[in-house]
């Protein structure tokens, strides 16, 4: 039973991190094309305080999905999990790489277009999808 309660934890947390880490980049987007200081003022205060609510989850999510793999596993996991893992910490590094990036909008210093943040928002999606498909499917 405690299994499913630490497992229901993982997935509320992770829903939330996600959320964060796919809607952070859009407002990238937004502020790569903006040009009223008000509308980028705005972006910028939801930006600073969606990145730091969704590193809190961030949190929950790994510290649940440890204890998971703990209960499952022990020290004895399957190959799978190994690449899920890979992908859970290139997701880590994504989401900690929007950091400078708020920094550098905060500081008018973005050099980069939209059309590169529309390809960066994209990157956590295929990552999301491979982590979700190792979970369900398990090939190895």
């Amino acid at each position: 039973m405690l299994y499913l309660w630490i497992k229901a934890l993982h997935i509320f947390f992770v829903i939330g991190w996600m959320a964060g880490v796919f809607y952070l980049p859009r407002i990238f987007v937004n502020l790569a094309m903006e040009t009223d200081k008000n509308t980028i003022a705005r972006l910028l205060l939801m930006g600073r305080k969606l990145y730091r609510f969704s590193m809190w989850l961030s949190v929950g999510a790994v510290v649940f999905g440890a204890i998971l793999i703990y209960l499952a596993y022990g020290i004895h996991m399957p190959g799978w999990l190994h690449a899920k893992l890979t992908l859970v910490v290139l997701v880590i590094g994504y989401h900690h790489m929007c950091g400078p990036i708020l920094k550098k909008f905060e500081r008018g210093e973005n050099t980069r277009s939209h059309r590169w943040f529309r390809v960066f928002n994209e990157l956590p999606v295929f990552a999301m999808l491979a982590i979700v498909l190792l979970v369900v499917v398990k090939p190895f």
